[in-house]
């Protein structure tokens, strides 16, 4: 099965994004939603650089949603400020 891939451009909301790299991060960040298989990851870099950091608590379980969907929805949580990352599922 070919993963599903998704990318948008969002500005984070306050208090930033929570990483498991390098902890917070703020400012213009692109946002990438891989769906493959049992899993679903999520990493994030400020826009036009070249590292990628993991979202605090992804990777995540299946979408009970489709990829798109999941995508739109991790994309607003963080227009919204996520700084204690995805919250447990």
């Amino acid at each position: 099965m070919t993963p599903e891939t998704y990318e948008t451009t969002v500005l984070a909301g306050p208090g930033g994004v929570m990483t498991e790299d390098v902890g917070i991060i703020t400012g213009e960040l692109t946002v990438r939603t891989v769906v493959a298989g049992d899993q679903v990851s999520i990493r994030i870099q400020y826009l036009n650089a070249d590292e990628w950091y993991e979202l605090q608590g992804s990777p995540m379980p299946p979408p009970t949603t489709s990829g798109p969907c999941l995508h739109q929805k991790i994309v607003q949580a963080i227009r919204h400020g996520l700084p204690t990352g995805l919250p447990p599922t």
